[in-house]
């Protein structure tokens, strides 16, 4: 049977905390005659458990917490001193530079494995909830929370209970100790109790002869003065928690059990049925809280605040009200243990303050896209693959507040009158919200997330999106100044393909991006980026992507990037790669090398201008020199799957000639696409042209043999 670790806190020094949990200890093994372990977690009072048991080890909790083994009877005895008492004694490190040191995760497979080996652990953890007494207290059944009669000490103790409160440790399992008692002071049980608002456990009264004699002969008073009333008091607590099983019941608190999945006829509807029974009364509490939070907190006007230190503040501030209310509600069989009550309080904050149940999804590095329908369905793309979060919003107004929060600081706005908005976050994430009623179900919010670092052609070569032929291709093609069309669908990887391609492009050159919404990363410094202007308020000022083309053209640049050709702008980047601006790059969104000449085709139409097909045709076939196609294939990667070049008009047609392809041939038993990039055994036409320009070209790259 597991044991259980006890922590002993106090609310600020000099309040006998250490001398009560080294006595507690010895008093636990005189009474239940087992093996207690003591260890000493209290970085700012080192030594002082050794001067109060009077044991020295010769290993302490930085050696512990270094050790790479796991933990069991036999790899912990070397890091234990035992007392004859039946007692053993882990310390922290005498040297403070030392105690700083101390690994805490790595005491935590310790701290799990204990209970196992002894069935009670005591553990000094100190005035502060540094992050190793947080650590230490995770795995507590007990926290004793240890006062003094002193009104100054009481209010500390108040300050330190609040704030294990705010940490999501259950107040039952929090009590309280009055050590050193003296009758017929003013600071009462009653007047503690009123003061912390939690009632007194075990009261220890005043008893420094003893413990100034049992200090002096390095014993714990339970050793030297077993019927003094110091000791008298620690036993009594001890004798309070076996007797009344107080541990026993804790547990059920502080442990909760994976409950048992209905088995058998219509077992697993029932399990479902209470699946969706448990989801529903989690949202109802959430609701209550989030109404009790809005009737008594101004979240909106203090949320304004763009201060870092004020939204740290209002962030603590709202997750103490939140723990308060919290406390207020009849949480059985809702909440199981101090995980869900962490997890619902996260989940209020988030929505309160934050983006709601998208704070985790935007930070998981591994999650492309997030797809909002509504409060209750929320999928997202990980690794290529589309899935729905069991995460969800509390209702409709709570992703009205999140997309009103995405929106605000970008100056726009989002209503009946205008139901669609484009926006970006900080982190530079592309954002689209359309609401009712023009959403049927629900506001609906869609996120691309761009990763932190940009991918490089090393990292798609191992990805498996090109070879390195490809690469080495596709780096002299935008060196020699070549046009270049990115072509593929929506979320094929067009964005991260262009900024690859970019990134070829020499360093001395001046590079001038034009796109809706500012996505490029181009490593050079030499960058002028440009971006699209929504209209005000008012409905005017808007400057679309066609006018920035135009404006690029008057400054000068070598290379000139659109982000994404999907209108009249098409014709202005044609006129551009005609007129002196090779090397430039774009997206079309189109599913094929062919498909793509139809697409540059219609968009041109777009100007208004009313040129004919040939036209048209021919002005593509003289600007655009190469087209790189992009796939997002049925298991979710990315693959470059045909290099393209233009050989001009034939006829009313633009030829074109594959250099390199992908060629699916099958897929494996893991779901994953199997196939092959082979060369077409076409030589592109401007490599003669590079080779008497002194390029040297490797020939071999587009053998098909």
């Amino acid at each position: 049977m597991a044991g259980h670790i006890i922590g002993v806190v106090g609310g600020k020094g000099g309040v006998g905390k250490s001398m009560f949990a080294a006595n507690l200890a010895f008093a636990y093994a005189q009474e239940t005659r087992n093996n207690v372990l003591l260890m000493d977690f209290d970085t700012k009072a080192c030594g002082d458990q050794s001067i109060i048991t009077g044991l020295k080890p010769k290993k302490n909790l930085k050696d512990l917490s270094d050790f790479a083994g796991s933990i069991d009877p036999k790899s912990l005895q070397p890091f234990l001193t035992v007392h004859p008492q039946k007692v053993s004694f882990i310390g922290v490190p005498f040297d403070a530079a030392a105690a700083a040191q101390i690994n805490e995760e790595g005491l935590g497979k310790t701290l799990k494995a204990v209970p196992n080996i002894f069935p009670i652990t005591v553990v000094d953890i100190g005035s502060d909830l540094s992050p190793l007494a947080v650590k230490a207290l995770e795995f507590c059944t007990l926290i004793f929370l240890v006062t003094s009669h002193d009104i100054l000490a009481v209010n500390q103790a108040k300050k330190m209970y609040n704030d294990l409160l705010t940490l999501m440790f259950p107040k039952d399992c929090i009590q309280i100790i009055a050590n050193q008692f003296v009758k017929g002071l003013p600071v009462t049980p009653e007047i503690i109790k009123t003061q912390i608002g939690k009632a007194v456990f075990s009261i220890i009264p005043k008893d420094d002869p003893t413990c100034l004699a049992a200090l002096s002969k390095s014993q714990p008073a339970i050793v030297t003065a077993n019927s003094s009333a110091f000791s008298k008091g620690v036993i009594d607590c001890v004798r309070s928690l076996t007797q009344k099983n107080v541990l026993k019941t804790l547990e059920k608190i502080t442990r909760s059990e994976p409950k048992a999945v209905a088995k058998g006829p219509g077992g697993e509807e029932d399990a479902k049925a209470a699946e969706a029974k448990k989801k529903q009364q989690w949202l109802d509490l959430k609701t209550r809280i989030h109404k009790g939070l809005v009737e008594e907190m101004d979240l909106k006007s203090q949320g304004e605040d763009k201060d870092p230190k004020a939204k740290i503040i209002l962030k603590e501030q709202t997750k103490k009200k939140v723990v308060e209310i919290l406390g207020k509600e009849d949480t059985k069989g809702i909440l199981n243990g101090r995980e869900d009550m962490a997890q619902i309080v996260k989940e209020v904050i988030d929505e309160a303050l934050g983006l709601g149940p998208l704070e985790d999804m935007l930070s998981d590095k591994s999650i492309s896209e997030i797809m909002i329908v509504g409060p209750y369905m929320i999928y997202y793309e990980q690794k290529g693959k589309v899935k729905l979060s069991s995460v969800v919003f509390t209702n409709e107004r709570q992703v009205r507040n999140v997309a009103e929060r995405i929106v605000a600081p970008v100056g726009r706005r989002i209503d009946e009158k205008v139901p669609y908005v484009d926006a970006r976050l900080a982190d530079g994430s592309r954002v689209h919200i359309i609401i009712p009623p023009c959403a049927l179900n629900g506001t609906t919010i869609t996120i691309r997330k761009f990763p932190e670092k940009v991918f490089t052609y090393k990292d798609c070569v191992a990805f498996g999106s090109m070879t390195n032929e490809m690469a080495d291709f596709l780096r002299t093609a935008v060196e020699a100044k070549r046009n270049i069309v990115v072509s593929g669908g929506t979320g094929s990887g067009k964005t991260t393909l262009i900024n690859l391609l970019g990134g070829f492009i020499p360093s001395n050159e001046r590079i001038i991006t034009c796109e809706d919404s500012a996505e490029l990363r181009l490593p050079q410094d030499h960058v002028v980026r440009l971006e699209c202007k929504p209209a005000s308020l008012e409905g005017d000022g808007a400057v679309d992507i066609r006018c920035l083309v135009k404006q690029c053209l008057r400054m000068r640049p070598d290379r000139v990037v659109v982000g994404e050709c999907r209108g009249g702008e098409t014709l202005d980047m044609l006129q551009a790669m005609n007129t002196g601006h090779d090397g430039s790059l774009t997206t079309v969104h189109s599913n094929s090398a062919r498909d793509c000449m139809g697409r540059l085709e219609t968009l041109v139409q777009y100007a208004g201008m009313g040129l004919g097909q040939r036209v048209i045709r021919e002005m593509i076939a003289s600007a655009v020199h190469m087209v790189v196609q992009q796939l997002r294939l049925e298991d979710g990667s990315r693959k470059v799957v045909q290099i393209t070049e233009l050989g001009g008009m034939q006829g009313e047609i633009i030829t074109l000639q594959d250099i390199f392809l992908f060629k699916q041939e099958g897929m494996n038993k893991q779901g994953k696409i199997i196939g092959k990039f082979q060369a077409s055994g076409f030589i592109p036409k401007f490599v003669e042209m590079l080779e008497r320009k002194g390029y040297k070209i490797q020939r071999g790259m587009f053998s098909n043999t």
